[in-house]
């Protein structure tokens, strides 16, 4: 097996694929040179440098390319319409960047209500000055979280040491949280602080839900940027509608090292920082060694973990599988005897687990099928000589 990691890699990532066996080249190439090579790899890993637009992604289906892989959590340089029709799998590692996102979302909130920035840019020029930059506090106080997944629930466990009240918004609530779960409409009707951690291509935040928040509130984005309503949120700050923004996140951003234009950077209750979330030493390491381990369980083992474009489990599919139990010989042609004889009673076979058991050369199968298997399709495969004992 042989991947191409093109815009880099953590050493825990290139070390697990190498102990698994798996061939990685770390060189960068050019848009032109990868459409001409992607077909020689069984795997493509990206960040955000690299667009693997439907050109890529069909050059590759006409090779070995079966996966492709995303290095953190937003895919939107991939696109995944492309590689489903292709077959391909997209998986993505979201779990590796949800300390350090969180951990970021708090310190703007520390950073905008305190005014931290800018009272240590008055003092880098030289003028010491308090009186503008009084704040607020952040204990006791009422934070909404709109959008309750990974990043969200380990907010909620931060602000626990504040003595923070958390309320939050999220169209599938889990049930093991910190968070009371609201309607939208009230969380930002009653919340001093406002976190996005939505994974939307839509606007979240506009100017409705502006309206709705107090004047007191401040609001963090370490989201998206498309998810905010900027004009509406500019507007909103010039009329002092709401205290203070904090933003990671912009709907339009610049490549490193690029020039940064944006409304807001003139504006005094504004903290911006340049899409840090997930810009720690440790977060990389989590997230090169996350989609390094999923990338090579798909490849090696067939494992549909983090994945995109494909359900993870059987249940995603929402389709009733029945199981059948099968205790059989490990020997050439098992699987294909016995599935003739499914086949053959028009049982579509959805999927086959099995694993060896003891020592004696034998399996225990779990045959999932689409259709209730009768008496008498038992009797055959059980008359098998391959066959110990079949149950459903």
């Amino acid at each position: 097996m042989k991947v191409l990691v093109s815009d880099g890699m953590e050493e825990s990532g290139v070390d697990y694929f190498r102990q698994n066996g798996i061939e990685i080249d770390l060189r960068r190439k050019t848009p032109e040179i990868l459409l001409g090579c992607i077909g020689e790899y069984d795997g493509l890993i990206v960040r955000s440098s690299t667009n693997v637009d439907r050109n890529l992604v069909y050059r590759g289906a006409e090779g070995n390319l079966k996966v492709i892989g995303r290095a953190g959590v937003g895919y939107d340089n991939i696109d995944v319409d492309a590689a489903t029709e292709k077959g391909i799998v997209v998986k993505f590692a979201p779990y590796g960047n949800t300390e350090s996102t969180a951990e970021l979302a708090f310190g703007l909130m520390l950073a905008v209500s305190r005014n931290i920035p800018q009272a240590h840019y008055s003092l880098r020029n030289g003028v010491w000055r308090r009186k503008p930059f009084s704040g607020s506090e952040l204990s006791h106080k009422t934070i909404g979280i709109i959008g309750c997944g990974r990043v969200g629930q380990r907010l909620s466990e931060i602000v626990m040491g504040m003595d923070m009240e958390t309320i939050g918004y999220d169209i599938n609530p889990s049930l093991n949280s910190h968070i009371t779960y609201l309607p939208k409409d009230e969380v930002l009707d009653n919340s001093d602080f406002v976190s996005l951690h939505v994974n939307s291509n839509g606007v979240v935040i506009g100017e409705r839900e502006i309206a709705m928040m107090k004047p007191s509130a401040y609001l963090i984005n370490t989201s998206r940027g498309c998810v905010l309503d900027e004009e509406a949120l500019y507007q909103a700050l010039l009329d002092k509608r709401i205290a203070g923004v904090a933003l990671d996140v912009f709907s339009s951003e610049p490549k490193e090292d690029g020039e940064f234009s944006n409304k807001f950077a003139s504006l005094e209750n504004v903290v911006l920082t340049p899409h840090l979330g997930a810009s720690t030493s440790e977060s990389q390491a989590r997230t090169s060694l996350e989609i390094a381990r999923v990338v090579s369980g798909f490849l090696l083992r067939g494992s549909f973990e983090n994945s995109v474009n494909i359900g993870e489990t059987l249940d995603s599919e929402q389709r009733k599988v029945y199981p059948i139990f099968i205790y059989h010989k490990d020997i050439p042609g098992a699987f294909a005897t016995i599935d003739q004889i499914l086949a053959d009673s028009g049982v579509n076979i959805r999927e086959t687990p099995s694993r060896q058991i003891g020592k004696q050369g034998n399996v225990i199968s779990v045959y999932l099928v689409h259709d209730e298997i009768t008496d008498e399709m038992i009797r055959r495969i059980e008359s098998l000589p391959i066959v110990y004992r079949i149950s459903k």
